[in-house]
């Protein structure tokens, strides 16, 4: 039986970052990935929000994103779109960029690491004890690990054999997804009819002055609200009959490279762990893509649960670390949850709710509320709840230009390695952080600038903050040291 500290079931964007976030700890990790290689049929998903791009900033990877994707303002809530360029952060906009690109530049990282992959594989079966778990994989290979972690999707085996629940609601609408050739040339765009929203774009396309340009030709992609529910594996005949319904034509439709059928079932694990074993990205909730918030969840997941595993792996930190993960992350997959929820609602065909949609733009072409649910969309309040005290504690720490006696320094420069950074503003104020020397990387510094947050705006400036290896503030000085060591020994390990 071959061992590893952590097996991930599901090499997706999630199980990659996760590997990732432990490899650069030095952690011993492996994905088994029911793939033969990391190719994707069809586009999937199509974009990073920013505070997605954020956190590859932080492990020094986003420019590998950027060069390939689109700089697009597409946040949005229902038929809303709001502009964050505004915004107090490096990348105020969505990154338009297929999944299977995400997932490819991903994988590019990670093979540079430490990562073992088995590839054509998947995890069968799993049985746990007080000191690891024993890990089944196709094929009769046997796998023993530390952990366990699923990153597996919505139908989680490891999930269901864990016997975590999985409570929430039954699907009200239905949609086909699709990409496909066409003999006669589509009519490009949306179309709104009886049973709902429907789409019809290149899969090749450019952005020119804000606007989206296709050319002639080439693939198809289709998006088709269904006019009853359904769930079953869809085909091609059911994407014609489908594309005749609504536009009388199905445009001579073959040749699919993938078709999906997607609902608006919304779910979320009870726990984000069982012991030895954890769930991230789609195995601890699924709802509607509306608003493109599943893939950058799941990779939001990974970050605040690679270092945490790999302190309690290497023995940094005690086990109840791991609790602070579901502490954290189950009340942003629930406010996902809920903010789909109400897209979709928003989304009906229907008179009365056309007049909610119109009172609901208007009050979000304000600035107060755009700004309140742009920063929602894109990630950027998330807000952890560390305590009472300054705004900044349990949020992300600004990207800023901060001077060091070295010259000019990002912040996001200091967490390209996952450890936590004491940065220190001002007056050298002698914090005596020894015992936490390998773990902790102090900076003095200064800023002069104005600390802003998206949403909240100005806050007053610290005298020092500590930040968590996954960009969130965990501790704020007054000047004094109290309460540093408390932080230091719950976030970095006791002494």
């Amino acid at each position: 039986m071959t061992e590893h500290a952590v097996v991930i079931a599901g090499g997706g964007p999630t199980g990659l970052m996760l590997a990732g976030e432990l490899a650069l700890a030095g952690v011993d990790v492996a994905i088994v990935e029911r793939r033969a290689s990391q190719d994707l049929p069809g586009s999937r998903a199509g974009g990073l929000h920013s505070r997605t791009i954020e956190v590859l900033d932080q492990r020094g990877i986003a420019d590998r994103f950027l060069s390939e994707g689109q700089v697009v303002q597409v946040a949005s809530f229902g038929s809303t779109r709001f502009d964050i360029s505004d915004f107090p952060t490096r990348h105020p906009y969505a990154l338009g960029l297929w999944q299977k690109q995400i997932e490819r530049i991903l994988a590019g990282w990670v093979g540079e690491l430490l990562v073992t992959f088995y590839r054509g594989r998947e995890v069968s079966g799993f049985a746990q004890d007080d000191t690891g778990v024993d890990v089944q994989v196709s094929g009769g290979q046997g796998l023993r690990a530390q952990y366990l972690v699923g990153c597996d999707g919505g139908r989680s085996l490891v999930r269901k054999t864990a016997g975590i629940e999985f409570p929430g609601w039954d699907p009200t609408t239905s949609a086909l997804l699709a990409e496909v050739e066409m003999t006669e040339e589509p009519e490009l765009g949306t179309r709104h009819t009886s049973s709902g929203m429907h789409a019809l774009g290149k899969v090749e396309y450019e952005i020119k002055d804000g606007e989206v340009v296709y050319e002639k030709g080439g693939t198809v992609r289709v998006m088709l609200t269904e006019s009853q529910v359904r769930t079953s594996e869809p085909t091609l005949r059911d994407l014609s009959e489908g594309l005749i319904a609504v536009y009388g034509t199905d445009y001579g439709v073959h040749s699919p490279t993938w078709i999906t059928r997607f609902t608006d079932m919304t779910r979320q694990a009870a726990d984000y762990r069982e012991r030895r074993v954890l769930l991230a990205g789609d195995a601890a909730h699924v709802h509607s893509p509306v608003g493109g918030q599943g893939l950058n969840t799941g990779v939001q997941d990974s970050v605040n649960l690679g270092w945490k595993l790999a302190q309690v792996v290497k023995g940094i930190s005690p086990e109840s670390l791991l609790d602070t993960y579901h502490a954290e992350r189950h009340p942003v997959g629930a406010r996902v949850l809920r903010n789909t929820m109400a897209q979709v609602a928003l989304m009906r065909v229907d008179d009365r709710i056309e007049a909610l949609r119109d009172t609901v733009s208007e009050l979000l072409s304000m600035d107060e509320p755009r700004k309140r649910f742009a920063a929602m969309m894109s990630g950027l309040d998330i807000h952890y709840d560390l305590g009472e005290g300054h705004p900044l504690l349990g949020r992300r720490m600004p990207d800023l230009d901060v001077i060091t006696p070295g010259g000019t320094v990002r912040v996001f420069t200091l967490l390209h390695d996952p450890r936590a950074v004491l940065l220190c503003l001002g007056k050298p104020p002698g914090f005596d952080i020894s015992p936490w020397a390998e773990r902790v990387l102090a900076i003095d510094a200064t800023y002069d600038g104005n600390w802003e947050l998206p949403a909240l705006g100005q806050v007053p400036a610290p005298a020092a903050v500590l930040i968590r290896p996954d960009g969130y503030v965990a501790w704020v000085g007054d000047g004094t040291d109290s309460g540093l060591d408390e932080a230091l020994i719950t976030w970095c390990g006791s002494i």
